[in-house]
């Protein structure tokens, strides 16, 4: 009895640990950058990248700054239409593909291959982007307009902090579906390629 009970207690503390292929993101800074008037001023879409990936603490906080929670009744740092939330941030990096989970701030490896190839077609300056965001939803009314505010949000913290970014609707929709066994109506709405300027 004894054995079985601490093998329950393993088998409980698997199932919640941070798997090896996951990654356990550093907490977000939810303060500082530039003030918002000078971060609107100095949006802009960029197409050239450096292809060093981005530093921890930088990638936490773009994530917070686009999808993350806001307060302490689970709200989101954008709106979405009846508090849906129906918005699932997906980041595709050289080492997979991971899932955004915002209140355990954690990246789920979703698949360990590297799919920003089915990114390019035809925008070949998509390859040297380190990370590329994607915004699956299966709500067709709204799904879109809250990818657009998420993406609005991320291309505001890509300003104030000197990142190169640009929202692209170019990149292999039905391939990426079956790569990320989205099923049940869900689909890629809208994608963001991010990374720092090219190093001089």
């Amino acid at each position: 009895m004894k054995k079985g009970f601490i093998a329950g207690i393993v088998m409980m503390l698997g199932a919640t640990a941070v798997q090896a292929e996951d990654i356990a993101l550093v907490a977000p800074q939810m303060s500082g950058g530039k003030p918002l008037m000078d971060a609107i001023k100095a949006r802009r879409s960029m197409r050239v990248f450096d292809e060093k990936m981005l530093e921890p603490q930088v990638l936490s906080d773009l994530l917070w700054s686009t999808w993350g929670i806001s307060s302490d009744r689970g709200m989101r740092v954008v709106p979405t239409a009846r508090n849906q939330q129906d918005i699932d941030l997906y980041v595709l990096q050289k080492s997979g593909v991971y899932l955004y989970e915002a209140k355990a701030n954690v990246l789920k490896q979703v698949t360990d291959k590297d799919l920003r190839e089915l990114m390019v077609k035809g925008q070949d300056f998509v390859r040297k982007a380190p990370i590329h965001l994607l915004f699956v939803t299966k709500n067709k009314r709204y799904g879109e307009f809250h990818a657009g505010s998420m993406y609005q949000n991320a291309g505001l913290y890509c300003a104030s902090v000197g990142l190169n970014c640009v929202v692209r609707a170019m990149y292999e929709k039905e391939e990426l579906g079956k790569a990320l066994q989205l099923g049940d109506g869900a689909e890629v709405v809208m994608s963001m390629a991010i990374g720092y300027p090219k190093a001089k």
